[in-house]
């Protein structure tokens, strides 16, 4: 799995002009899902973001967590993460799941993210989304799960 995680002030998701899912201070997360991925990456990884230290402190370091600092994820599927520009113009996307085991595993990242406690919202798995958010910082990182 592949995540890049943003961090806001704000972020929001809008499928056929209607918001479906928004949040406040917290992370976006655009979450890509490969073919070899199972529900253990998709847990692992909901446990190493929510735990990831990149809210500031009374000090102004990056040293608290999204759990600690009480911040919101806003989870969005965009296959597009594995996509393959080397040759040509057009990129592949042959690294991405299928749908069927993409959903399923974006659930259960989903559903991961729940049961450890920050409010999560989500986007509509395979719609057309326009995703609005004001990144804080700018905080991006990459994360890609360990492989088995």
């Amino acid at each position: 799995m592949r995540a890049v995680i943003q961090r806001v002030t704000k972020a929001s998701v809008a499928v056929d002009g209607r918001v479906v899912g928004a949040i406040g201070r917290g992370f976006l997360v655009l979450l890509g899902v490969t073919h070899d991925d199972a529900e253990a990456q998709a847990r692992w990884l909901a446990e190493k973001i929510v735990n990831l230290r990149l809210f500031e402190d009374d000090a102004g370091k990056l040293n608290l967590s999204l759990l600690e600092s009480g911040g919101e994820i806003l989870v969005v599927s965009q296959f597009t993460l594995y996509g393959d520009c080397r040759k040509g113009r057009r990129p592949s996307f042959i690294a991405a799941a299928e749908p069927e085991k993409a959903k399923f595993l974006y659930e259960e990242f989903v559903d991961s993210l729940k049961a450890l406690g920050p409010p999560v919202s989500s986007g509509v798995f395979q719609a057309h989304m326009a995703v609005e958010l004001v990144n804080d910082g700018p905080v991006t990182l990459i994360l890609d799960t360990p492989e088995r």
